[in-house]
């Protein structure tokens, strides 16, 4: 209710309602849909009208390369440093056009590359020349940045900064100068400014650059090559019948907005390899309208034949080549001259001018027949290669299973918590290089990567270790794996009958299928999968015992007294004087004892302890001399200390060893509800999960086989 009028006060705008009192279900579509948009997206005008708006905003002339360049940077990018290496993180590849849907996590420094590409082609220094090529492993990401780009490009053709223009033709119904009230659209989408003859083309320009300069633009508006034969047939005939008259000509040319879209077959085209036998180029430049032979006479007449190939609709936008090294080598032909020149040959026409960026994407071994093979040169040295790995980053890999198994996806089933990390610490280990460093794991590894301090290891160490395996995340568990694995685990009897599932069940999941993972060959590379199971597994239960440690000593007000405790007797003995015994009333010496037993949980050797105890109080001094309290978590290590000694003292009086047994008394089970309702709190446990991870870490403590031990 809007608590500015009263309730008794009718609503001044009430939705609109059917006999039955109901919402009126096309009032509910209307209003969700923008008339002034379409309006927008439809806008036609004169060509004069349209030099008019080229003159006002240069930037609706731009080429393909510019557009899809100034596309991504739309969004925004933000730089930041790691391991003394400068990045761009581009907003873009996050996809805000789908809400995430196709984000892309990590990898920003393979999409840093493509960007660099792109700024290259969009200022006209060669790369638009270039097929770019994204080269990866299976489950890389390829498929879905040259999805990330079509999906942009429709996006934004639909704003005001990326709008674009074509034309159409007003003809007679035999595309003939009689009546102007057939409309004929340029089939290849094509710039308007093409109609302007060449010779007076660059004194326009100029004045176009000078405008499209002032106001920030990439590289030059640049109008190159013909009009298409359809288009260019059409101009020749008008220019005949007026003899010349250009502005004439230019009164049958209906100038109108178009919108990218891959599904109306607009500005973006997609290729996929087929059977060899049921496809040729005619897929890509175009065919014969054999219907139209007839009414015109020929077949080399431009009017009978459908300009409706891949690369004849992607005109002004993109065109994806999936699998592109999976193409018979005649369409490979195709793409040397729609690369190099921007010119397509349709059969039975002169070659024809295309605007477009052309992107294949393709695997290792497919990749490595095309170097084997000595004919395909020309095609090598067209393509500008791009690798795009798995991700080596742990964070990265988890924010990839955590948007397809998140709590905003598996609603029904509890996805206990690090059940999708330790399937991400897995893949991720698969990923990279074992160190060449003396007294390195590849778990430490793995930890530098994800931005972890290691004692003995600094920025430039790590700098060292990335370039040292220059070809990390090309091999490895692919992404899908692990998704098809945790698909198994959610709908396991087990899943079902608990209405949860574990990292156990993961990973178990993850070691049976090794056994016939199709893209595994050899019986090394399992056994070796296998290996990090296990050290992903020691892993995970450091991880619990830590957390159930935390819960056991989270008493905040026990952790506060015992802190106290410490500060008091390290100030003393700082100091050299004595301590109150609150107890008895007299003057003792600081209790030795208590110190260093807190001292040794975060290995303070004997000999280092007084630099610590004077290092803590130089700390609480600082503090205070900026005005601020020391409090018991105020310093990361002594809080670390804390923690483990009150869990030293208290695990005992809990008697977590007794949760292995079959008896277990009233007061034990009341404090062991009390360390089961912090994990639930805590770390997002459920009742099932954390009586799970609870009995589990017993059963370690009763085997002795604990860190508190």
């Amino acid at each position: 209710m809007d608590e500015r009028r009263p309730a008794d006060t009718p609503n001044p705008n009430p939705a609109p309602t059917d006999a039955h009192g109901a919402p009126d279900a096309l009032s509910m579509i209307e209003s969700r849909l923008d008339r002034r948009s379409f309006q927008e997206h439809n806008w036609e005008g004169t060509f004069e009208q349209y030099l008019g708006l080229v003159m006002q905003r240069p930037h609706i002339a731009r080429n393909a390369y510019q557009r899809l360049y100034d596309m991504v940077l739309s969004y925004g990018a933000e730089k930041y440093q790691r391991f003394k290496h400068d990045f761009m993180r581009y907003h873009f590849f996050s996809d805000p056009v789908d809400h995430g849907a196709d984000a892309i996590f990590g990898l920003d420094k393979p999409l840093m590359d493509l960007i660099d590409v792109l700024r290259s082609a969009a200022e006209g220094y060669g790369a638009d020349k270039r097929i770019l090529l994204l080269h990866g492993p299976v489950g890389s990401s390829k498929s879905t940045i040259a999805r990330l780009l079509k999906k942009g490009l429709e996006a934004y053709s639909r704003t005001d900064e990326g709008a674009l223009y074509s034309f159409s033709w007003m003809l007679d119904e035999h595309c003939g100068a009689g009546a102007k009230d057939h409309e004929f659209p340029c089939p290849m989408h094509e710039e308007p400014l093409l109609l302007i003859p060449r010779e007076a083309r660059e004194d326009v320009l100029d004045r176009v650059n000078e405008a499209y300069k002032a106001q920030g633009g990439h590289g030059r508006i640049r109008v190159v090559g013909e009009l298409d034969p359809f288009c260019r047939k059409i101009m020749g005939d008008l220019m005949r019948h007026y003899s010349g008259d250009w502005r004439q000509v230019m009164s049958h040319v209906k100038v109108r907005r178009i919108v990218i879209s891959e599904k109306d077959r607009v500005g973006v085209g997609t290729f996929q390899p087929k059977d060899e036998k049921n496809q040729d180029s005619t897929e890509l430049t175009g065919d014969i309208n054999y219907r139209k032979i007839a009414q015109y006479g020929s077949d080399s007449d431009p009017r009978a034949f459908n300009f409706d190939g891949e690369l004849n609709v992607a005109n002004r936008g993109l065109c994806e080549f999936i699998e592109v090294l999976k193409l018979d080598v005649a369409f490979l032909y195709d793409l040397l001259g729609a690369s190099q020149e921007h010119l397509i040959k349709p059969k039975k026409f002169a070659q024809t001018h295309i605007d477009e960026v052309i992107i294949g994407h393709t695997n290792e071994p497919e990749y490595k027949k095309l170097q084997s093979n000595e004919l395909m040169e020309a095609f090598r040295d067209r393509t500008i290669k791009i690798d795009i790995p798995y991700n080596t980053r742990l964070d990265d890999e988890i924010r990839i299973y955590q948007k397809d198994f998140g709590p905003e996806r598996i609603r029904s089933i509890h996805v206990a918590p690090h059940t999708l990390e330790v399937a991400a610490m897995w893949a991720v280990l698969s990923r990279l290089s074992p160190p060449k460093k003396a007294g390195l794991t590849i778990l430490q590894k793995m930890k530098l990567y994800n931005g972890k301090a290691i004692p003995g290891f600094t920025e430039d160490s790590i700098k060292e270790l990335v370039e040292e395996s220059p070809r990390e995340g090309m091999t490895g568990v692919s992404p899908r794996y692990i998704q098809d694995k945790i698909s198994n685990a959610l709908v396991s009897a087990q899943a079902l009958e608990e209405g949860a599932i574990n990292p156990f069940m993961v990973m178990n999941e993850l070691e049976t299928g090794l056994a016939h993972h199709s893209l595994i060959n050899d019986e090394e590379t399992r056994k070796r999968y296998r290996e990090l199971l296990a050290v992903v597994k020691e892993e995970y239960e450091d991880i619990i015992k830590g957390e159930v440690q935390r819960a056991i000593s989270a008493d905040e007000e026990a952790i506060k007294r015992l802190c106290a405790n410490y500060i008091e007797n390290v100030r003393a003995y700082t100091q050299k004087e004595r301590v109150r015994n609150k107890y008895t009333g007299r003057d003792e010496e600081p209790d030795e004892r208590l110190m260093r037993a807190i001292e040794e949980k975060i290995d303070i050797p004997e000999g280092r302890k007084d630099d610590f105890r004077q290092e803590i109080m130089n700390y609480i001094g600082a503090l205070a001399l900026d005005g601020r309290k020391f409090e018991y978590n105020t310093n990361a290590r002594l809080y670390k200390a804390l923690e483990l000694k009150l869990f030293e003292d208290q695990r005992d009086t809990i008697k977590l060893k007794n949760l292995v047994s079959s008896v277990v008394d009233d007061e034990t089970q009341a404090k062991i509800d009390v360390v089961k309702q912090r994990m639930i709190k805590n770390f997002g446990y459920n009742e099932t999960s954390a009586t799970d991870v609870l009995n589990y870490v017993a059963s370690i403590f009763a085997r002795g086989d604990s860190k508190g031990d």
